[in-house]
């Protein structure tokens, strides 16, 4: 009779995955990560980044660009763009500028950061800076600066009609800019067009009026993005239609638009059950911008992706472990974890976003449903189902062998929500933070980033010291 939580697992899943498998019958690797091993070593509960995995995504990433280039003679470039505002910490960036990419930027703050790139020789002056958002007078400061110290590639995607005019004002060379689309969302959104960038209609006349006769501006890119993200469905590629003719007017009277940023990323896998044809999606693109190019008779542009959470996200993991169980009437129990949902991975709160959540030991157990519950005074500090399912599985409760659990695909977005280093809801702790890597002979190393917040960090904070 299959009774154990493997058993559960392999009926419903194809298992073991690529990143996951067990070591033996009990155990839970990550990347062939020994997590029991990060666990003894360092408790819980903790976030970890696993720093091969970003390098591994981009890799992916551009090799489905490329090919799918040489598939129909494509004839200009790919340029990957890594969107700070997923993850800006250091060892992130740090990874990620091994291979050869280029930033997008979204506040003035990210500027700071670039310099500091810079400075430790992690990007060049020639290294491409698309700085989307709406901008501030200290955000527009900063751009200028950039611009005017010889970052020559730095291009500020115009969001509105005023924005041109207080970048030209501080900036003391010729320089390059480009215009976001102001698409269409969804028909469930609550509003039919985004807030940012311009419209479809006015694009055009923008540029006539304020860019063409300006002979220090020159319009080099018209930016595409995708509230939702890169998917197979109707809505994108009318959008990517709609986009395309707005380039292909637009290229009438700038010849010197040479480039178009899809922004909008792939997904990233919440699911063991998860299924997207990456590879596909990289062809369908380039080859509708190919066919649009040739039907006009226009020189293909060249291609701008911007990736955050499919750079970041599936290179990060939370674990904690459960603390007790409570049974509340027949049907309901509840393991209570060691930290917050609320404050760890505040999307779980905020979006009902799923992760993959599997236990990280005694996969050897049987199981039952449970409800997990988070540290805080909150009714909505809970996590308690899969998008697979109604509810959650997990090896039975036990008071004599502790049962820990992973949250895994975690690592974009979820620090900055959640306040990395500040105040938490009902002052839970942010938990340390680990990072992993490989040296050169492929062993696996850790350190510690963060460590769990104390008291007095709280305090401080709050005025009491």
């Amino acid at each position: 009779m299959k009774i154990k939580y493997l058993d559960l697992i392999e009926q419903t899943f194809d298992f073991p995955q690529p990143e996951f498998e067990l070591d033996g019958d009990e155990n839970l690797l990550f990347h062939k990560i020994p997590l029991m091993d990060i666990v003894e070593q360092y408790g819980t509960p903790l976030k970890f980044t696993y720093l091969p995995q970003i390098s591994n995504q981009i890799q992916r990433a551009k090799s489905w660009f490329t090919n799918a280039m040489k598939k129909v003679n494509y004839r200009s470039n790919y340029h990957y763009c890594y969107c700070t505002k997923s993850s800006h910490f250091k060892h992130i960036l740090h990874e990620a500028l091994k291979n050869d990419i280029h930033i997008e930027t979204s506040s003035a703050y990210d500027i700071n950061i670039v310099e500091s790139l810079y400075r430790d020789k992690k990007i060049t002056k020639s290294t491409y800076i698309i700085c989307n958002g709406f901008k501030r007078d200290t955000y527009i400061e900063n751009i200028a600066r950039l611009i005017n110290n010889g970052f020559k590639n730095t291009i500020p995607v115009i969001d509105n009609y005023k924005e041109i005019e207080k970048l030209e004002e501080l900036i003391e060379v010729p320089f390059e800019v480009g215009i976001r689309i102001a698409s269409e969302e969804e028909p469930k959104f609550e509003f039919y067009t985004s807030r940012l960038g311009i419209g479809y209609k006015n694009i055009v006349n923008f540029y006539l009026k304020q860019i063409k006769d300006n002979p220090n501006i020159k319009l080099k890119m018209l930016h595409f993005f995708i509230n939702t993200g890169i998917k197979d469905n109707a809505y994108y590629w009318s959008e990517l239609v709609k986009c395309l003719n707005v380039y292909g007017e637009l290229k009438k009277v700038c010849p010197e638009l040479d480039s178009l940023n899809i922004g909008g990323g792939f997904p990233i896998k919440n699911t063991l059950s998860f299924d997207y044809d990456y590879e596909y999606m990289a062809d369908e693109i380039i080859s509708q911008i190919k066919l649009y190019c040739e039907a006009n008779n226009l020189r293909e542009p060249h291609i701008f992706t911007e990736f955050g959470s499919f750079t970041v996200g599936e290179s990060g993991g939370t674990i904690y472990s459960v603390l007790g169980q409570k049974k509340q009437n027949d049907r309901e129990a509840w393991n209570m974890i060691d930290s917050s949902f609320m404050t760890t991975l505040p999307d779980s709160w905020a979006i009902n976003k799923r992760f993959i959540m599997l236990p990280i030991n005694r996969w050897g157990s049987t199981y039952e449903r449970v409800f997990l519950g988070g540290l805080t005074c909150d009714s909505d500090d809970y996590y308690n189902s899969e998008q697979h399912s109604n509810a959650i599985y997990l090896p039975k409760f036990t008071v004599s062998d502790t049962l820990y659990i992973g949250f895994f695909n975690t690592g974009a977005y979820q620090d900055t929500l959640g306040g990395h280093g500040g105040l938490k809801h009902c002052l839970i702790p942010g938990p340390k933070h680990i990072i992993i890597d490989k040296d050169k002979n492929g062993n696996f190393t850790t350190k510690v980033f963060s460590k769990e917040q104390e008291p007095q960090d709280f305090l401080k904070i709050l005025g009491y010291e």
